[in-house]
């Protein structure tokens, strides 16, 4: 079932292992057929070296497993949630990469300190409230999604496609599982140039809201002149 996806969603598990985003089977990535409202992610715990498409778990918006002998990972209903939420993305990753994941715990927001982070997201990633005690003894993966989505309200998830848990890691997503992997590996850059900046110059207020809107809209506005036709 949904074989192409699988197997989108596969790499795009690996390519983060590549990248160096996970360690040992910590993160994972997943990819929505809208066409079928159907669902494929990593199983939960299984080594990404030993991993084959038909591993990869299938389930429907309300997390009923379709297809798959395994189970799905042990974050699918924030997954879920994110797609039901946000109906332009067809891809989402969760990793623990070392520099997003400090500034996640820090419970700070990754200022636009230069034009790599405007190329990709337009204003700083943004951090999520703290879960309560009654959420995080709850229904805690799907409150992790309510949390991210109330930090949402009033922002475009296509234009910030990444949000910091507080005291969690980063989610990240895009209009492909292999665009939400690229994404993941470009917060963590841009993560870790923003230690250094801070590091450096604690009084750095970022870049000028004329340079934001000349990256970003470079590469992502109506008129982009980044890449070929």
């Amino acid at each position: 079932m949904l074989e192409q996806l699988r197997t989108e969603v596969l790499e795009a598990n690996l390519e983060i292992v590549r990248r160096g985003l996970v360690l040992y089977t910590f993160g994972n990535a997943s990819g929505i057929d809208r066409s079928s409202g159907l669902v494929a992610i990593k199983p939960s715990g299984v080594p990404y070296e030993s991993m084959k498409p038909s591993d990869l778990v299938i389930t429907d918006l309300d997390g009923k497993i379709v297809d798959g002998s395994l189970r799905p990972s042990s974050d699918l209903s924030t997954h879920l949630h994110l797609y039901r939420e946000f109906p332009s993305i067809g891809g989402v990753v969760h990793t623990h990469s070392e520099y997003a994941t400090a500034w996640a715990q820090a419970g700070k927001p990754i200022p636009a300190y230069g034009t790599t982070h405007a190329d990709y997201f337009y204003g700083p990633v943004p951090v999520t409230e703290e879960l309560t005690d009654e959420e995080i003894g709850g229904d805690y993966v799907l409150n992790t999604g309510l949390a991210i989505t109330r930090r949402f309200k009033g922002l475009d998830p296509a234009a910030v496609p990444g949000v910091l848990v507080r005291g969690h890691a980063p989610f990240v997503w895009g209009k492909t599982p292999m665009d939400a992997a690229h994404n993941a590996v470009v917060l963590e850059a841009v993560a870790r140039m923003g230690y250094f900046t801070a590091t450096l110059n604690a009084a750095c207020e970022g870049v000028s809201q004329a340079l934001l809107d000349r990256h970003y809209f470079r590469k992502h506005g109506a008129k982009a002149t980044y890449g070929q036709k």
